[in-house]
């Protein structure tokens, strides 16, 4: 298993099939998900795009004007076009934005594989998304970890 996490440069070839972790993070506050499922996936040979960077700071003005923010925003943006499989996870606690935009940019794609929670503020309309695009849905990280693991094995 290889691990790849801003601001790290994607290689020219990533080894193994790719797995984006998209999903809540909300600037730390959401729980480290991304941890479980890297160590869940451990035994394959994959390489896990984790977008949680370790030296995050949430004082970043988020501006293209701002070269640290746009490096994040583009390392993810690359590393989501590059993925074989997306591992969208929208906790309850958490709004997720962002994770919102990437699962409408990467929908019709069909490599997206979603979580998401009873409780989640956008539920219905994440579901919606989903059934139309034939996305698998699941209720637990348990279930998206079975998931990707099941579309890894195509």
């Amino acid at each position: 298993m290889h691990v790849l996490k801003p601001p790290t440069p994607l290689p020219a070839t990533l080894p193994g099939p790719a797995v984006f972790l998209a999903g809540s993070i909300e600037q730390g506050r959401a729980e480290d998900w991304q941890a479980a499922v890297t160590a869940r996936l451990a035994d394959l040979a994959v390489t896990v795009l984790n977008p949680r960077r370790d030296a995050w700071n949430p004082d970043w003005v988020q501006s293209i004007d701002n070269p640290l923010f746009r490096e994040q925003v583009e390392w993810e943006l690359d590393a989501l076009d590059r993925a074989d499989v997306i591992a969208l996870y929208l906790a309850p606690s958490t709004k997720a934005p962002i994770s919102l935009l990437e699962l409408g940019l990467h929908a019709a794609g069909g490599k997206v594989v979603v979580c998401c929670p009873a409780g989640y503020w956008r539920r219905g309309n994440v579901e919606i998304v989903a059934a139309r695009f034939g996305l698998p849905f699941v209720e637990t990280l348990d279930a998206l970890i079975d998931a990707v693991r099941q579309r890894l094995d195509r």
